[in-house]
């Protein structure tokens, strides 16, 4: 097989796995353990804080190493381990302590896989391929959901954690099957492939002030807070207000699965034609959007729009954030260490997300939460839209460019022949 189909298999059996039970969780708690929804925010947001302490290092871990093949497989293996571990857990420590592994494991899953796409395809074909890439992880997903949907009814909720285990031995399966050489190592992290020395890596303090990875990692936080949590608290809200809460979720994460893969798709190919900058603020405008569907809608059947627009804010920020990343530190040898960071950080708004919906939701009921997770979605508009995020410059940039050429046209018209 050609090295992009291993990538597409493998994509495939991981799109279930790598945020382990995800939105299956807070329902699970809730309709098994008869969590309240502040219980399932701080359990995810305690999880949360501490995972994206791990993925700037984890991000250094596959640079340094280059060996992303062994690093998805040790991944795999801890996101069901820790899954597996949730069925017996009853009290917080051990649902946090299981959590907490399978967290892990994504976090580092997620980088080996995009060193794994760059070091097989290299940087001019990474846009598409990292679309093709979604694409396939979110037909795993929609796979693994209706199998969920369906088995339900005869296995009980209990059905997500074999799903997922079936899942992950298959991605470790497709991964040892990928042949070594596919990969090079210079390719993963912008160097010269034909280069007999390997060029000095740059210095974190570089790759940490780079004043449009700083905006795109805020951006992506206040994104994350107002996203992460939503499906989520839909869940539990679910609970009270519908039957059969865990079939409903399986079909809204159907549902926007469904609509990520030829969001994906598009958003690969329009990456190099039409910009990345128009991708992110297409993402932001979706969520305050959905957030508002979700807070004025009761009806299970009518909150799927909602998760449709889920599925094209998701499916653009899966494709775009990587292919962002490597545009702004191609050639440095830091670029899963970047991409880490920046996951650290929208990572630390989606923890915070589930915490703060569920506050919120305390304070000002069902509709006044999915409000203030909006609220952070039209701020993370606002960063994208008037600051430089990309390499692509801002509205603002292109107006202070003009004023400047005027200026400069009027000096030399000033000046005596």
């Amino acid at each position: 097989m050609a090295p992009t189909t291993h990538l597409a298999l493998i994509n495939v059996f991981i799109g279930d796995i790598q945020g382990g039970l995800g939105p299956f969780l807070g329902t699970w708690l809730a309709q098994m353990r008869q969590w309240s929804p502040s219980q399932v925010g701080l359990v995810t947001t305690l999880v949360g804080a501490g995972v994206l302490l791990l993925s700037g290092p984890f991000g250094a871990l596959v640079d340094r190493l280059g060996r992303p093949r062994l690093l998805i497989v040790i991944s795999c293996a801890a996101i069901l381990a820790g899954t597996l571990l949730l069925m017996p857990a009853h009290s917080f420590v051990p649902v946090l302590a299981a959590q907490f592994l399978a967290a892990a494991g994504g976090t580092l899953l997620l980088l080996a896989v995009t060193g794994l796409t760059l070091g097989v395809v290299g940087k001019e074909a990474f846009p598409r391929q990292q679309g093709r890439n979604q694409a396939f992880n979110h037909v795993g997903i929609l796979i693994a959901a209706g199998l969920i949907t369906f088995g339900t009814a005869h296995f009980g909720p209990e059905i997500a954690f074999w799903v997922l285990g079936a899942m992950a031995a298959a991605a470790i399966a497709a991964t040892l099957a990928m042949p070594a050489r596919a990969f090079n190592r210079r390719r993963a992290v912008g160097f010269k492939e034909e280069d007999e020395a390997e060029p000095a890596r740059s210095s974190y303090a570089q790759i940490f002030t780079n004043r449009r990875l700083l905006v795109l990692a805020v951006a992506l936080a206040l994104f994350q807070l107002g996203n992460g949590g939503m499906l989520t608290l839909l869940g539990q809200k679910l609970v009270h207000t519908a039957d059969n809460p865990t079939a409903w979720t399986a079909r809204y994460v159907m549902v926007a699965q469904l609509v990520m893969v030829p969001v994906a798709l598009a958003a690969g190919s329009l990456a190099d034609r039409r910009g990345r900058r128009q991708l992110l603020i297409a993402a932001c405008l979706a969520l305050p959007v959905r957030a508002a569907l979700s807070a004025f809608i009761d009806d299970p059947v009518w909150l799927i729009s909602a998760e449709i627009l889920d599925g094209v804010a998701s499916g653009i920020i899966g494709v775009a954030v990587p292919v962002v990343v490597a545009d702004l530190t191609w050639g440095s040898g830091r670029t899963q260490t970047a991409l880490g960071t920046v996951n650290a950080v929208q990572g630390g708004g989606g923890a915070l997300s589930a915490w703060y919906g569920g506050l919120a939701q305390e304070w000002f009921g069902w509709s006044g939460s999915f409000l203030a997770l909006g609220a952070a979605g039209v701020l993370a508009l606002a960063l994208v839209w008037w600051l430089a995020a990309t390499t692509e410059d801002s509205r603002s940039q292109h107006r202070r460019s003009r004023r400047d050429e005027r200026r400069r046209a009027a000096l030399s018209a000033e000046k005596p022949a």
